[in-house]
């Protein structure tokens, strides 16, 4: 059975939070194992919350995909919601201003992650740790499963000067490391943070999904229903940068792909054809009710994992990318600049559009890898 950083936080190290005002970075996801509220769990270890501070989605989880949340007050307990998530010159997120810290005595973080370098939530925590140690606060940070493992990283790293909150530092599309592990990261390669304070899980192991942790599923963002999705999400969310929609607005978000002028049996064949390790491919017809294409009739295919160890999904990912602009490349155009900021660099729409096959751009992004697993390896605190 695993323990989460907050059950061991008010159950074994309560001294960090008893007696102080703290403000607490969470969202919907920061519950124990009976689903209890975070906050509810930190008044009964003797800690006053004075601030919420909301990530992208909102304190509730119920704000739409890349839409500003606003700060409110929250109607259940009364205390101010800071929003951490908004689109403003340029900018997209950020942490805690300086006056919103004051009179707290420290910042307490517990979100629920998927493991992909492109959900915000970890560009929150590294941001979080940037205001707490400027403010002279210490960054408590609840730890988490990473719901598709701790194995199997993968991907290329964000290249010098184009980082964004979509791919804050230099760490991979799959990173295989839980928020915890990240904040160390943070702290002791970028020099993000100071006093940050990793309060462990119990029990889990790098080899869990999520089903092997024992802990109700609660979907962290209204696109994010399972952990197949998590799974695919590292390498189909880079679909969201392209004009093919990646099935937000439908029932299989990530999962099924496709737009109105796309061969379903065509590029099914294609992909299988391809091998891609631990899934199956269908080709699917479907009419989002949102977000892109809403209305309209979309052909595509769907990813059915069949074998979830065996998946990897930024090489999935690339080799769609690839496989649509050879079939369909007329058609497919790339969203500036949010795909060069899912990707990193502008390297790999430049790679794609030249016709560099997928496999010497996995090569290249392996290479990449090779070179940050010794720092990760610095940083991890479960086997």
């Amino acid at each position: 059975m695993v323990t989460l950083g907050l059950e061991r936080l008010v159950r074994d190290e309560r001294e960090l939070v008893a007696g102080r005002r703290i403000g607490l970075v969470t969202n919907h996801t920061g519950l124990d194992r009976e689903l209890r509220p975070a906050a509810d769990l930190l008044r009964a270890a003797g800690a006053g919350i004075a601030a919420f501070f909301a990530p992208e989605h909102g304190l509730r989880g119920a704000v739409e995909d890349e839409k500003d949340v606003a700060s409110t007050v929250d109607p259940r307990t009364g205390v101010p919601v800071h929003s951490l998530y908004f689109h403003r010159g340029g900018q997209e997120g950020g942490g805690p201003e300086p006056a919103m810290l004051d009179g707290l005595d420290a910042l307490v973080y517990d979100i629920q992650d998927i493991g992909s370098r492109h959900y915000t939530f970890v560009a929150t925590l590294l941001h979080c740790a940037r205001s707490a140690a400027a403010a002279g606060l210490p960054l408590i940070v609840c730890d988490r499963p990473n719901p598709i493992t701790g194995l199997h990283p993968e991907g290329n790293l964000v290249a010098p000067g184009c980082e964004s909150f979509l791919g804050i530092a230099p760490y991979p599309i799959r990173h295989a490391m839980t928020a915890g592990e990240l904040a160390l990261y943070f702290r002791d390669e970028l020099g993000v943070g100071r006093d940050v304070h990793v309060v462990r899980m119990a029990g889990w192991r790098r080899s869990m999904w999520w089903e092997d942790t024992g802990l109700p599923f609660v979907p962290p963002s209204p696109s994010a229903p399972g952990v197949d999705m998590a799974l695919l999400y590292p390498g189909t969310c880079l679909l969201e940068g392209t004009s093919v929609s990646e099935g937000r607005g439908y029932t299989k978000p990530y999962e099924l792909v496709g737009a109105p002028w796309i061969d379903g049996e065509r590029l099914a064949g294609d992909l299988a054809a391809a091998g891609l390790a631990g899934v199956l491919v269908r080709p699917a017809a479907f009419r989002p009710f949102g977000m892109r294409y809403a209305g309209e009739d979309c052909e595509g295919v769907q990813f059915h994992v069949v074998e979830r160890d065996a998946v990897r999904p930024v090489a999935l990912g690339v080799r769609l990318l690839a496989t649509l602009l050879r079939l369909h490349g007329e058609r497919m155009t790339f969203r500036l600049p949010h795909f060069d900021r899912l990707a990193g660099s502008e390297v790999l729409r430049r790679d794609l559009l030249a016709g560099r096959p997928a496999e010497e751009i996995l090569a290249d992004w392996n290479a990449e890898l090779a070179s940050f697993l010794p720092v990760r390896a610095r940083h991890l605190l479960y086997e």
